[in-house]
């Protein structure tokens, strides 16, 4: 296994639809190991594989929840279907996104409070279940990954102002920047000690 470099902002794969997974062989199953170790050193909770370089249908996540669903899993080709997002202001303090490939940085964003999850497992084999709440949101982080979305595309005016101002200053406009975690000093500060 190996900890993979996370692509920023101005990589063209994080701007377009990931293709789906078609074959599940060891290059497939080598990917998903990876992308486990790489986000256990992130300390993210959720993994797609476009943050990674690869343009594939699938993301990895680790997020302890109250939905009877494994705090971390494989989620292959998933298909959501989400309940009701309020059309009121997000709260900058409780509804706050932070995004591995746009390290440092958190914006607030309203997303449904449930969503049904579909998809495969590691091994191409069915699942299906609910989420609600943060990992409804987690849910939701990830797949707009896989269809070329990063979370500040689906802020309101304000923030998405705030957010193209960053975009400019750190020169994400651009490909070619990436961080390692465990490498590079993490950009939420996790590893910061008190």
């Amino acid at each position: 296994m190996a900890i993979l470099p996370i692509v920023v902002h101005g990589n063209p794969v994080l701007h377009r639809p990931a293709a789906p997974v078609t074959t599940f062989d060891e290059e497939l199953q080598k990917l998903i190991a990876d992308m486990e170790e790489t986000l256990d050193a992130s300390n993210g909770v959720g993994l797609a594989a476009p943050q990674v370089g690869v343009g594939l249908r699938l993301f990895n996540y680790h997020f302890p929840n109250t939905d009877g669903v494994p705090e971390r899993g494989v989620i292959i080709n998933p298909v959501l279907t989400l309940g009701k997002i309020s059309t009121q202001d997000p709260d900058p303090d409780t509804e706050e996104e932070g995004c591995l490939s746009f390290p440092g940085y958190g914006f607030p964003l309203k997303r449904a409070d449930w969503v049904s999850v579909s998809g495969l497992n590691e091994k191409g084999e069915p699942l299906k279940f609910e989420a609600t709440g943060w990992f409804a949101r987690v849910m939701q982080h990830e797949t707009d990954h896989l269809d070329g979305k990063l979370y500040v595309n689906r802020l309101n005016k304000k923030w998405t102002a705030r957010s193209k101002k960053v975009i400019m200053r750190e020169g994400w406009t651009v490909d070619g920047n990436s961080w390692l975690p465990g490498t590079d000093p993490d950009p939420f500060g996790h590893d910061m000690v008190d």
